[in-house]
């Protein structure tokens, strides 16, 4: 099952360092890095069924831009 309650253990970190990761990288290079790390967590979940529900809800966004959850 899909968690979608908040589960980072350092929320502001972890994003801190995902917007520090594209620093410096075109449009092209961090459309590249958000997809082969979308690939590389893909593989660390592994449950297609979470992966299929994880998907559906990214692709389910209302008009403020956030996922429906």
């Amino acid at each position: 099952m899909l968690i979608t309650t908040p589960n980072l253990t350092k929320p502001d970190e972890s994003y801190a360092r995902l917007i520090a990761t594209h620093d410096g990288l075109t449009e092209a290079e961090s459309h590249a890095l958000n997809a082969r790390l979308i690939l590389i967590l893909m593989n660390h979940i592994g449950d297609d069924a979470v992966l299929a529900e994880a998907m559906a809800l990214a692709r389910n966004v209302g008009a403020h831009g956030a996922a429906a959850v």
